[in-house]
């Protein structure tokens, strides 16, 4: 193989390597004991504040984590489909007129330990963090 095939073959090698992790699954979670259904429209439902609680009748609290992170874009894109702008546009009319307050927003780090102490929380992780302290409630 001469050096030029050769440098092609590692940069693609390489590309395909450093997209893994945006390719990542990503799991939305609940505590262990929610034992609500749950489908890409309830999760969507529950985040833009549409739903305030799960099947169960149990009030629900959302969690998001910061505009910043690379699983927010995705989320607010894959479930919610609308960038992370019109999202934010979205709650501030909300809250400029008084009819709602955006989910609780939380350090990536955060998130299952929150919903694993609570009940009534739902967020999302990374597939490869779900653990027995959360149950799996949707994935994308």
């Amino acid at each position: 193989m001469n050096i030029k095939k050769c440098i092609a073959v590692m940069s693609l090698v390489l590309l395909c390597l450093s997209g893994a992790k945006t390719m990542a699954e990503t799991a939305v979670v609940v505590h262990p004991s929610n034992n609500s259904e749950f489908s890409k429209e309830t999760v969507k439902r529950l985040f833009l504040g549409k739903d305030k609680a799960f099947s169960s009748g149990e009030v629900s609290v959302p969690v998001n984590v910061g505009i910043s992170e690379d699983i927010r874009v995705s989320f607010d894109k894959k479930v919610l489909t609308k960038t992370s702008n019109q999202i934010k546009a979205y709650w501030s009319k909300l809250v400029f007129t008084g009819k709602d307050a955006p989910p609780i927003e939380v350090d990536i780090n955060e998130v299952k330990d929150l919903i694993a102490a609570n009940p009534n929380m739902i967020g999302y992780i990374p597939s490869s963090e779900v653990d027995s302290t959360v149950r799996v409630a949707y994935t994308y």
